[in-house]
């Protein structure tokens, strides 16, 4: 994968990112995934840096997405226990 085709998939990584976790603002989608990015640079193989890109930022999404009540260990969410 050349410079030019890693960078469109990159944003097609942040397009369909922002659709998926329309909660987190624009701005901060693209920065984490940016920054997933960076922190693949200099890897020798480039061929699936998209992908790796999406997985990494998505989990990062994810984890900023958890209601905090989710969040706290033990917690049972209100329509798993029926309140």
């Amino acid at each position: 994968m050349n410079s030019e085709d890693e960078t469109q998939a990159v944003a097609k990584v942040i397009a369909r990112l922002r659709k998926k976790f329309p909660q987190v603002s624009p701005e901060t989608v693209e920065q984490i995934v940016r920054q997933e990015h960076r922190a693949l640079d200099g890897r020798p193989v480039r061929d699936f840096i998209a992908v790796l890109v999406e997985h990494e930022a998505r989990q990062r999404l994810r984890a900023m997405s958890v209601p905090v009540q989710a969040a706290v260990p033990g917690s049972v969410p209100r329509a798993a226990n029926g309140i």
